[in-house]
């Protein structure tokens, strides 16, 4: 099995430049804000480096001084920042905010089936009624087991991983493994039925991550663990050989794109050296669109769930993003855990 060729110097270059950049954009409390500051985050555990943990630092505090938003699904992403916050500041106001988010998530938030979260985003002009998105895995199932196992609240945890397996349940195929954009409930369908690289990327990536908070004789670890596996399966043998992944990632003449690809090869990263031939092409790869400004390249617009395949096709990829900035950092970021324990 070849081995992983990690140039730590290059890639700390990279996650400085990708930061700044960051930095230099503008965010709301919401989604894109929670996915680039999530990535600063990790840049932060990462590498130790102060300034990154300062800057969501001080962008949090502001955005606390009115007190917190009106909340939903999809901005309980913000909360992974207030974890982050609160275990390097150990200041009680970073974990009762994120507690407040966790208890509206377990409490107050639309749900339908057992339980499974629905679909929800900022304003009231976009409303999916008994939908269930592959973004709430990241946005709210990860977060809910993270503040769970930091907090030993077993309600919490519980209802985190209620999420994984619910949307196993429904966005998972049996077919090919891959995860639907979406499912909803009412029409007993996936709407497009399309499996959607960023979606595959944000399945992937926080299976990856729950399997480092659940105890093994836990049913729901082996439950997870398989479904990631044979998810990862499939989509290695969807790789191009740029090292990204289409954003319709079983159709080759859908574009290439940088965040799917991003999250996907994180994941891989956590399979030990069994997928090392991949992730080593992801790194050429994703490297390759990041400019020297730290920008991110190649990365889709915001995306709901596309009437069909050529809307999918036809969402622009011109501009940087809060989520494509995020998960590029995440993936460098693992790799340089990766490095100082090789």
């Amino acid at each position: 099995m070849p081995q992983l060729v990690l140039e730590e110097n290059k890639i700390s270059q990279a996650i400085d430049q990708v930061v700044e950049r960051t930095m230099n954009m503008d965010f709301s409390w919401d989604w894109p804000g929670g996915v680039a500051f999530y990535g600063i985050a990790t840049a932060y555990e990462a590498t130790g480096e102060d300034k990154y943990l300062q800057y969501i630092k001080k962008w949090v505090d502001e955005e606390l001084e009115d007190g917190l938003p009106q909340l939903t699904v999809n901005a309980s992403s913000i909360g992974h920042i207030l974890l982050t916050l609160y275990k390097a500041t150990n200041e009680e106001k970073y974990i009762e905010n994120a507690i407040k988010m966790a208890d509206f998530l377990l409490h107050d938030a639309e749900r339908f089936d057992d339980g499974v979260l629905q679909h929800t985003v900022n304003g009231d002009k976009y409303q999916f009624p008994e939908q269930a998105w592959v973004d709430t895995m990241f946005m709210a199932g990860y977060f809910l087991l993270r503040i769970g196992h930091l907090l030993e609240r077993e309600d919490y945890f519980q209802f985190g991983l209620k999420q994984y397996h619910g949307h196993e349940k429904f966005l998972q195929d049996d077919d090919t493994n891959l995860y639907y954009h979406g499912w909803d409930n009412l029409a007993q369908n996936h709407m497009s039925g399309i499996f959607w690289a960023r979606g595959n990327g944000w399945a992937a990536y926080t299976m990856a991550r729950a399997l480092e908070y659940i105890e093994v004789q836990d049913p729901s670890y082996m439950i997870i663990a398989d479904s990631l596996r044979d998810q990862l399966s499939t989509l290695v043998r969807l790789q191009s050989e740029t090292g990204l992944w289409h954003t319709i990632v079983d159709d080759q003449t859908s574009y290439l794109e940088t965040s799917g690809s991003a999250g996907i090869a994180a994941a891989l990263l956590t399979r030990g050296k069994l997928y090392n031939k991949y992730v080593q092409r992801s790194i050429h790869g994703i490297l390759g669109k990041i400019k020297e400004d730290g920008s991110v390249m190649g990365v889709s617009s915001g995306t709901a769930v596309m009437h069909d395949a050529d809307g999918y096709k036809g969402v622009p990829f011109k501009r940087v993003q809060g989520w494509g900035q995020g998960l590029t950092l995440a993936f460098l970021s693992q790799l340089i855990k990766k490095e100082n324990t090789l």
